[in-house]
């Protein structure tokens, strides 16, 4: 019994797909080494697609609301151009805003916990000796905190010998950093010109790339990628722009209530929590905690009401808000996106977390997509089900199909008489 053509083809690809697939369970190692070489090298060009693709976020809305009507030949060719420098200027413009708002801040915050904490060790201890008089059994511990001295002789023995034995490994830890920070510069300033040569030419890499799937892959597989990465632009761009409008009414609101309630670095906790709100479940706890800090020690009261009116504030911003600005975009359900949070952040931290979610969602939808179609003509619960016809419409049809039936046979009956 012979194979045909297309079955000898599938196990001709199964046997070498096995083959691959031991070849780099064997060599393992190897293969994650030589993976993460590849990596190192194309780090540079990746940060510089992620650029392009946040930069063409604001470039794109930019040419097609503001410059809809430059339909000239000369405004054709200046449309990119100013289309992508007045993007990167409002990318800019926004990071300076925020950098101008948070440097003043954390500078005068930080003189003020230089003023403020010895003045707070200094209560804590008052109310420690009140408590150690009202209550016999703290006075032990009391007076071991208030007996509690700096040894000075063994900090300054410390710094001598770190001085003599020390210097050379400083010495050699400044020069990997000083290359590390040079090595850096040089990989940012290759991939934001790589993300200005995508953005410039955007289209035509768009049409090599279909051509070489084109010219390389079937009709049907050619058309599942395209399906694949068109949803997976739609998923990161309705991801971005959704996790930054939430992340900035969330900061308006924590600005506008702490204001109300006379709390002070509104400002700051504000464009903190926004800032941190981007990362999304998480992000905005971390701001809850600095910011709970830095009220805590000025008025520890009020680091209480603060903690309650960042729970209150959470809830209306992640039962109402969250869901219609982030939510229906990415069309993930919300333990979904809960996984996503966990696997992303425990695999490749903040930026993990930052890319699971879209990518999450976008199997999803290819996942929901295929059980629909799967689903669509069987009887199976959630599955598209045949409509099942009445039998009152059916009976009128049945007995003109008798009718008829009898009618043939009596008229066959009259030609062989």
């Amino acid at each position: 019994m012979g194979f045909s053509k297309e079955t000898i083809k599938q196990i001709r690809r199964l046997m070498i797909f096995g083959a691959v697939l031991v070849l780099v369970l064997m060599y393992s190692q190897t293969a994650f080494q030589t993976v993460v070489f590849f990596f190192r090298i194309a780090r540079p060009f990746l940060y510089g697609g992620a650029i392009a693709f946040v930069l063409n976020l604001p470039m794109k809305w930019i040419e097609d609301k503001l410059f809809r009507s430059w339909n000239g030949k000369a405004a054709k060719r200046l449309k990119r151009p100013v289309s992508m420098l007045l993007a990167i200027v409002s990318v800019a413009l926004v990071i300076t805003v925020v950098i101008s708002i948070m440097v003043p801040q954390i500078s005068t915050t930080a003189a003020t916990l230089g003023r403020e904490i010895p003045i707070f060790f200094s209560d804590m201890l008052v109310e420690l000796e009140e408590l150690s008089r009202r209550y016999p059994e703290l006075k032990d511990p009391v007076a071991a905190l208030e007996g509690l001295q700096i040894n000075w002789e063994s900090i300054a023995d410390s710094v001598i010998g770190f001085l003599k034995n020390g210097v050379g490994s400083v010495l050699t830890s400044t020069v990997s950093v000083a290359s590390s920070i040079v090595g850096g510069i040089v990989n940012g300033v290759i991939s934001f010109i790589f993300a200005l040569y995508i953005l410039s030419q955007k289209e035509k890499l768009k049409n090599q790339g279909t051509r070489i799937l084109t010219a390389y892959l079937p009709e049907r597989v050619k058309g599942k990628i395209l399906q694949i990465c068109a949803l997976l632009y739609k998923n990161f761009s309705n991801f971005i722009t959704g996790q930054c409008l939430e992340a900035v009414i969330l900061g308006t609101m924590f600005v506008i209530a702490m204001t109300i309630f006379r709390m002070p670095y509104a400002v700051m906790v504000g464009v903190l929590i926004a800032f941190t709100a981007l990362i999304p479940i998480v992000g905005a706890f971390i701001g809850c905690v600095v910011g709970a800090f830095l009220i805590l020690i000025e008025n520890p009261i009020l680091a209480f009401w603060f903690v309650i009116m960042f729970l209150i504030l959470q809830q209306i911003e992640g039962n109402l808000i969250y869901p219609k600005v982030v939510g229906n975009s990415v069309g993930l359900p919300s333990i979904w996106v809960l996984v996503a949070v966990s696997l992303g952040g425990s695999m490749f931290g903040v930026a993990g977390i930052l890319f699971f979610i879209p990518l999450l969602a976008t199997f999803y939808a290819l996942l929901r997509d295929s059980v629909n179609q799967r689903n669509a003509g069987k009887k199976v619960p959630g599955g598209a089900q045949e409509p099942v016809p009445e039998v009152q419409n059916q009976a009128p049809q049945n007995n003109e199909i008798q009718e008829k039936a009898s009618q043939v046979r009596q008229s066959g009956r009259r030609r062989k008489k």
